[in-house]
């Protein structure tokens, strides 16, 4: 426990780092965005802008803007909703179903079904918090739904579906780019346990700001469950040059784990998914598509 407390402490303060880095990391973006359009910024306070030009203005938080309303905001972050709409319309969806803590039990008879499972709050939640991969048992489904009802009461168990991860960014139906998102990994120096290349790759991310990452990894059960699926623990040493996975969720990978794709994917899933993005009423909407093969 003595041990345990300093190490705690200092991982507190590179989240706290990180934080102050991600706020800092919009505030560049607006202004860069905003120089080059010869509009004015003018800070409001706790992340917040108006940016003006001519007699046009518009308040910005971090990566909130105006451009859809709060209603079509909800629906997005509603993931039930959004697969409803989007199987009512033929487009492919996992395989999923919503549940609680109440009904764990039928729950499992899913996860039974499938080789493996991701479990994330239906609603509520934004960028992989509480999202958990690789549920294969009912313990393991019981840990998953117990973080991610830490977002709320609707939860929901996914088909856990092999391939690229890439996100497709549209603006008025129009795609702006396509990133195939890499999974936050470490190489082992045949020294150093898992905890401590953990807490080293946090380190160099709050040392180089935001341009390595805009967030430190936070230990959760999605890291437990992705390095036990490659045989390893917080307490494993991997050899020297083993690449070790941290997270199945990308959300929080670096920079140097992203490649833009936009020239590589068919126009079948370009297609797909700005019909998706229109279903969701969006302006400007991304989603993430899964497939073996993006051609």
């Amino acid at each position: 426990a003595l041990r345990l407390k300093p190490l705690l402490g200092r991982a507190g303060n590179q989240r706290r780092k990180a934080k102050r880095h991600r706020s800092q990391f919009y505030e560049d973006v607006w202004r860069e965005a905003a120089g080059e359009l010869g509009a004015v910024v003018e800070g409001l306070g706790q992340g917040t802008f108006k940016i003006g030009c001519d007699s046009v203005s518009i308040r910005v938080h971090n990566n909130f803007t105006p451009l859809d309303d709060p209603v079509t905001t909800r629906i997005a972050l509603d993931k039930f909703l959004v697969h409803s709409i989007l199987r009512s319309h033929g487009l492919p969806v996992p395989d999923h179903v919503e549940f609680s803590l109440d009904t764990l039990s039928k729950t499992y008879e899913f996860v039974a079904r499938h080789r493996l499972c991701v479990v994330k709050p239906a609603d509520g939640s934004a960028g992989g918090g509480g999202v958990t991969t690789g549920v294969e048992t009912r313990t393991q489904l019981l840990k998953a739904a117990a973080t991610a009802a830490g977002y709320g009461a609707r939860l929901l168990a996914e088909e856990q579906l092999e391939g690229d991860m890439v996100r497709l960014m549209y603006l008025d139906g129009k795609l702006l780019n396509a990133v195939r998102r890499g999974l936050p990994s470490v190489f082992g120096d045949g020294r150093s346990k898992i905890s401590q290349l953990f807490y080293e790759m946090n380190q160099q991310r709050v040392d180089a700001g935001y341009r390595l990452a805009p967030k430190t990894l936070k230990y959760d059960m999605d890291i437990e469950r992705t390095l036990g699926r490659q045989g390893l623990s917080w307490r494993s040493v991997p050899a020297k040059g083993r690449r070790g996975i941290f997270k199945s969720v990308t959300n929080d990978n670096m920079a140097a784990e992203n490649q833009s794709v936009a020239n590589e994917i068919s126009e079948s899933i370009v297609t797909d998914g700005r019909h998706d993005a229109d279903l969701s009423g969006n302006r400007l909407a991304g989603g993430q598509i899964t497939a073996p093969d993006m051609r």
